[in-house]
């Protein structure tokens, strides 16, 4: 009975596992860093250039060892990864091999005619609906059909909106009143 139990639990938290870390990883493959997400910075071998959390700024950066600000806005985990080994490379040192993970997303906000306004942490696969769950419901006064989403690093900023619609991490959602 107890070891049937614990195979239950130990393949309940590995499955939780495996679930959680594939979605995490396809995430940070082309999501763009922006601020007020946290990152992780490993260096292989060198302890002293590794950061297990690290809150990128208001503007987007984060100050590193031996090479000073980095612009991280706009920019993929890899493309960071590439950044720092071509500036470590040769000068500090021989083969650097980083890796950088995003460990938070920053979050989402949504305002309007929702119960609780605010902004919320990110969750990915997040969907317009999801988010206003999140906010405590529509309120009586919500026009569920005239939602828009304000996207964070789009070049066409505002859009209509459904309640399928995938919500990315710094977006604004606005639920307006309705007349009727």
């Amino acid at each position: 009975m107890i070891i049937r139990t614990f195979r239950r639990l130990f393949l309940g938290v590995f499955i939780m596992f495996i679930g959680q870390h594939g979605a995490y990883a396809a995430g940070n493959s082309e999501y763009k860093l922006g601020s007020g997400d946290v990152i992780s910075i490993n260096v292989y071998g060198e302890d002293d250039m590794s950061f297990k959390s690290l809150r990128l700024t208001d503007a987007g950066t984060f100050s590193y060892p031996f090479i000073g600000e980095v612009n991280a806005k706009g920019k993929t985990a890899s493309e960071i990864e590439a950044l720092l080994v071509s500036e470590l490379k040769g000068d500090y040192l021989v083969n650097p091999r980083v890796s950088v993970n995003v460990l938070q997303y920053r979050e989402f906000y949504i305002g309007g005619e929702v119960k609780t306004p605010g902004g919320y942490p990110f969750q990915p696969g997040l969907t317009v609906r999801r988010a206003v769950a999140l906010a405590g419901g529509f309120t009586e006064r919500a026009s569920e059909g005239k939602i828009s989403i304000n996207r964070d690093l789009s070049a066409t900023p505002v859009e209509k909106a459904s309640l399928d619609a995938l919500v990315s991490p710094g977006d604004t959602i606005t639920v307006p009143q309705g007349f009727f």
